[in-house]
């Protein structure tokens, strides 16, 4: 099982690969250099996020719907043939916008949403995968390995595109993006090798009477009953709204959300803009920010069942609200060491939060409706990622305009976020577990881990 782990990480790696370039290195270039507007770079890169309730339909599909014998595999493949190509032409895109924005907008529009359908096409397939081969037992430790791999993954990926892009220009970026295309195509094609077993039709009756053909089609159409009986956005509003507790750490959760990735869209362009940063020296703060991010979530396996969740997740909270105001105090004083101990301090932030929020989600929910709390939360952090990157590229644009300086555009969507920070560390006070529920089976820190993959 350990090989196939190693393949389905792999998997994890290359698609997760295709997002760094587009992510940080795109948006720097787009913002900074190419001076498009924040807002429209916030829009494309949300895309994805707004198409992926069609994971729920792709996975159905692909239960229904085997091809060559083969449930996953093939759509895996397909998705992530698409996230290369988005990657692969995104630079000629970002440089058409600026030439010609009304045809550079319509073809962003499918570029972006190419990426955004390969990542929910490949994704939501891989984590099936992942799921059917570990089985019940085993599905935490394998979704925990496929997360460390792929966070070990970006920051490798930002070193080798940071490495790549010594001297900026619009052929070396192309060039760059090509590498980093070829090599998550080619990871994810060593990670599919004889990695699903393939169920080869066969038309003899088998001990229920039916073919094989029959067998599977059956297996689908009651996959995707289930599948349909998924808790309804009603449902969860209704959980949500009807426990107090439960309303304080829905908002909490989009507040923290909100703010620790809304940067993401910012946080290169403003390097550039603050310090003059080069192209390579921006594309490497993914990489130092993911190393802090990967010793915090050792740290935190390390703390848990040994402190209190709540003291964790405050310590995690506080660590990434003082790396946002070193990064303002970095705008102010312009001291790039400053900067690079704000970029630490909220990596580090970060992984500690997460892992410590994840323990108080598992905690928030009620025997026999777990998948409709999980189900909540999730949709809280669906909705902050698109709150956090619409609202930095738009009141940053507001901002610049307003004060006439790009510079202080930043520096307020810093500020908004570390407000939302402290908010949220107010309102992490007032949540009481055992006023949610008396008593709680806590998963383990595998199945945490694997939470935030899925």
């Amino acid at each position: 099982m350990l090989l196939k782990r190693i393949q389905l990480g792999l998997i994890h790696v290359a698609v997760a690969m295709t997002l760094v370039p587009i992510n940080s290195t795109l948006n720097r270039v787009m913002i900074f250099d190419l001076e498009i507007s924040k807002t429209l770079v916030s829009i494309l890169a949300v895309l994805p996020y707004l198409i992926s309730p069609i994971q729920v339909a792709i996975g159905s599909f692909s239960d229904r719907h085997p091809i060559l014998g083969y449930r996953r595999t093939p759509y895996i493949l397909m998705g992530l043939v698409l996230c290369v190509l988005g990657l692969v032409i995104s630079p000629r895109i970002a440089y058409l916008i600026h030439d010609n924005f009304a045809l550079g907008i319509l073809a962003g529009l499918l570029a972006f949403g190419a990426w955004g359908m390969g990542f929910n096409l490949s994704a939501v397939c891989y984590l099936s995968l992942a799921s059917e081969l570990s089985g019940e037992k085993e599905r935490g430790k394998t979704i925990a390995t496929m997360f460390f791999m792929m966070v070990i993954g970006l920051i490798a990926t930002g070193i080798g595109l940071s490495r790549m892009l010594t001297t900026y220009s619009p052929e070396t970026l192309s060039q760059a993006f090509n590498v980093v295309g070829a090599s998550a195509l080619t990871l994810g094609l060593l990670g599919l090798i004889k990695l699903e077993p393939r169920s080869t039709p066969i038309f003899a009756k088998t001990d229920s009477g039916i073919t094989m053909d029959e067998e599977m089609r059956k297996w689908g159409d009651e996959r995707g009953a289930a599948v349909s009986e998924s808790y309804t956005m009603k449902q969860m509003t209704s959980a949500i709204t009807a426990n107090p507790v439960a309303k304080t750490f829905f908002i909490y959760l989009l507040l923290l959300l909100a703010a620790i990735l809304g940067q993401d869209v910012l946080l290169e362009p403003f390097g550039a803009q603050a310090f003059g940063m080069s192209i390579e020296a921006t594309t490497r703060i993914v990489s130092i920010s993911g190393v802090f991010t990967l010793i915090a979530f050792i740290i935190a396996g390390l703390l848990e069942g040994r402190l209190p969740k709540k003291a964790v997740a405050q310590t995690g909270n506080l660590g990434a609200l003082v790396g946002f105001l070193f990064i303002i105090l970095s705008g102010w004083v312009h001291s790039l060491n400053v900067f690079y101990i704000g970029i630490m301090l909220l990596g580090f932030g970060t992984g500690i939060s997460t892992i410590a929020n994840l323990s108080l989600m598992f905690d928030l929910t009620v025997p026999g409706k777990v998948g409709l709390y999980i189900g909540a939360w999730g949709f809280s952090n669906g909705m902050s990622r698109l709150t956090g990157l619409l609202l930095a590229g738009v009141v940053a644009d507001v901002a610049t305009q307003v004060t006439k300086s790009a510079l202080s555009g930043y520096l307020i969507v810093f500020g908004i976020e570390a407000l939302m920070l402290l908010s949220a560390a107010i309102l992490l006070t007032r949540i009481d577990v055992q006023a949610f529920r008396k008593k709680v089976e806590g998963p383990s820190f595998d199945d945490k881990v694997a939470l935030v993959a899925e």
